[in-house]
């Protein structure tokens, strides 16, 4: 072994170490600046030696943009659901009815039940092999990829006194910090949230780029370990030779040897789980030893050895006071319920969202209603029902959505087959104005050093009325404002001339076109190269472009056909935003693919699949989600999906791999 290698190995060694610290135990010995520049090393010699890979390396974490469709794996052990109850009387017929079986002394394991998503994790010989969800219990997704970006998940096990074969289970959980910060930002973006933790984790670990998995900060919480050779014949020791493996076990199971015991835990943990930093719903109880687990056996749908007590999902009965509206920068209207405080959860409630119009209805809400307020997902009030028994004579009129805009007065329109009604009066509703523009500062569009108050002050002064005037925005007015000193006018000045780098794509996307996001604006930019290509595009034309529908295509033309839309852009290029693709990789472009349609599926180790997207669209062809009759080639990977392959038959399409279709580029298009 020469010095690269011993050194890249010890970097691994290291860097899974302080991983482990920091992730699992909480008691990091390193600072995060030493332990990025030990991973930068490591990547720098894995990238100079590519012939020491490993797909276990620490580096594997941050997540590859490779993006691959879930290969079907059939669990060993079928993930049967356990029995659920409300009730303390059904817990107490448990534990009886568990003691008149055995007939013998017997404990009880009781542990936390997390609200996540489901995973089973396969090791051999100490090493991660495959990350299985729970799929219908029989098959589930392998989502190895995705769950090697979990810190908290070890890829190589410490010590050496595990089965050569085993599963361990668990939840993958997206922490209350993270799932306030992906909410945060997707209301920026006006985008759905995220209504629960659970449903954020569920999404994620679906993702097809590892990449966004990784910067989502997952957690994994292990608690049930099988095997053939497992190193006891309790669950709780069984739980305990996993952690001392480096796996993360929460330090809540308690061992309970009546029934008194599992009560007072119960008690406890309906109070203290509000103070945890992942989501819980309920407990778990197990009986401990793995030889009365076999002996009491299962059901069709799950064992008789254990059970899960759910937790009341918290809610608080207050007054409705009133309902505002609020207006984004798309122009929906959001209702929202403002309330007599209430306590909920450990919190002061003062609002609660109505979402919609049909919301609204359902509940028969009125002014003065007694309502019940709950936290979705603990965290999102949202009223769930009316006292209507507590109504009045006294009550006040029935809450109707509006029909005017709550801002400008502008008439209400709702598309069919949305549930939103959203303002159509764009430019000059002060709430859409303002949000458009603070929308184009943001860090994933422009990344323009100001946020939304000062945007209130801009727009205020009146200074700005869109995008393009705040590269019309001088010093000396800057110095007018309050709270604007030298220092911060400077900075603001310099981010806007920086903000003129930003590559096309992005620009496109801080436009604010209705529905058009990041990955839109990306598709749509390298389609029409420029603004101007796309300002001229037709329905047709945007809706032959991979992942535009007509929805889409609709919104783009609607944009591009007024004129106060067109103002700005055109501004916008005056001042020097980049309004094409760059000359670099326009001269990359050709037609050999012209006419072609292409359908993508599976694993790929040359490019990843937004690579040969691009590079479809960069020499004139098209991309599709589905194999049909007008598709021309199937470019296949590893682990496709059956289902299209069989198709792509049927049909006589051409199927490729990967270097059959550069092999198509080099060849001008020519099979």
């Amino acid at each position: 072994m020469n010095e690269i290698e011993i050194r890249i190995k010890q970097l691994r060694e290291e860097l899974e170490q302080h991983n482990h610290n920091y992730y699992v135990l909480s008691t990091p010995t390193i600072s995060d600046k030493e332990f990025d520049e030990k991973m930068k090393e490591l990547q720098m010699f894995e990238e100079q030696h590519p012939e020491y890979a490993d797909p276990l390396s620490p580096t594997q974490r941050v997540g590859s943009d490779l993006s691959k469709e879930f290969e079907q794996i059939e669990h060993q052990y079928p993930m049967l659901s356990l029995g659920n109850t409300y009730s303390e009387g059904e817990i107490r017929d448990f534990y009886e009815r568990t003691a008149r079986t055995l007939n013998e002394p017997f404990e009880i394991v009781a542990e936390l039940k997390y609200d996540g998503s489901s995973i089973s994790l396969i090791y051999e010989n100490g090493k991660l092999k495959h990350a299985i969800t729970r799929g219908d219990g029989t098959r589930g997704d392998d989502v190895t990829a995705n769950v090697k970006t979990i810190r908290s998940i070890p890829l190589k096990l410490h010590g050496s006194n595990y089965p050569q074969k085993f599963e361990i289970r668990g939840e993958i959980l997206l922490p209350w910090p993270e799932f306030e910060r992906l909410n945060k930002e997707r209301a920026e973006q006006e985008e759905p949230l995220f209504t629960n933790p659970r449903n954020a984790a569920s999404g994620t670990l679906k993702q097809q780029n590892p990449a966004i998995v990784a910067k989502r900060h997952l957690d994994a919480y292990l608690y049930y370990l099988l095997g053939e050779s497992l190193p006891s014949d309790t669950h709780s020791g069984n739980l305990e030779a996993a952690r001392s493996w480096g796996f993360k076990i929460p330090d809540v199971m308690r061992i309970c040897n009546n029934i008194q015991d599992i009560f007072d835990y119960i008690k406890y943990w309906n109070i203290e789980r509000k103070n945890l930093p992942v989501a819980t719903d309920g407990i778990v109880l197990k009986v401990n030893s793995l030889r009365q687990q076999r002996f009491l056996g299962f059901t069709a749908k799950s064992p008789r050895w254990a059970i899960s007590y759910k937790f009341q999902a918290e809610k608080a009965e207050t007054r409705l006071n009133s309902v505002s509206y609020q207006v984004g920068r798309t122009g929906v209207v959001t209702p929202v319920a403002n309330l007599e405080p209430v306590q909920l959860a450990g919190t002061t409630v003062k609002r609660a969202s109505l979402h919609n119009a049909d919301i609204i209805a359902e509940l028969d809400l009125h002014i003065g209603d007694n309502v019940l307020v709950e936290k979705g997902g603990e965290i999102i009030p949202k009223i769930v029902g009316v006292n209507k028994d507590a109504r009045s004579m006294l009550i006040g009129d029935k809450v109707i959505f509006i029909s005017k805009c709550p801002v400008c007065g502008t008439p209400l329109i709702r598309e069919e087959g949305e549930a939103a009604h959203y303002c159509p009066n764009e430019w000059e509703c002060a709430p859409q104005i303002k949000g458009r523009i603070e929308h184009f500062v943001t860090r994933r569009a422009m990344n323009i050093n100001i946020g939304p108050e000062t945007v209130e002050d801009l727009y205020n002064a009146g200074y700005v009325r869109d995008a393009a005037d705040l590269y019309n925005v001088k010093f000396a007015e800057l110095m007018r404002l309050e709270r604007w000193a030298e220092k911060s006018a400077r900075n603001f000045l310099e981010s806007l001339e920086e903000s003129k780098k930003v590559p096309f794509e992005r620009v496109l996307f801080a436009l604010g076109i209705r529905f058009v996001g990041e990955t839109v604006a990306k598709r749509l930019a390298f389609a029409f190269i420029s603004c101007d290509n796309l300002e001229k595009a037709t329905l047709e034309d945007l809706t032959a472009v991979g992942e535009v529908g007509e929805r889409i295509a609709q919104s783009v033309v609607r944009y591009f056909s007024n004129e106060k839309n067109k103002n700005p852009v055109h501004r916008l290029k005056e001042y020097g935003l980049q309004m094409q693709i760059s000359e670099e990789l326009q001269t990359t472009r050709t037609d050999k693919l012209k006419e072609q349609t292409f359908v993508i599926s599976g694993t790929f180790s040359l490019h990843s699949r937004d690579e040969y997207k691009s590079m479809i669209e960069q020499h004139g062809g098209k991309n599709s989600g589905s194999v049909s009759g007008k598709t021309n080639y199937l470019l296949a990977g590893d682990n496709m999906g059956p289902a299209k392959l069989e198709k792509a038959r049927k049909l006589g399409i051409k199927i490729i791999n990967e270097t059959d279709f550069l092999k198509l580029l080099d060849n001008n298009g020519s099979d």
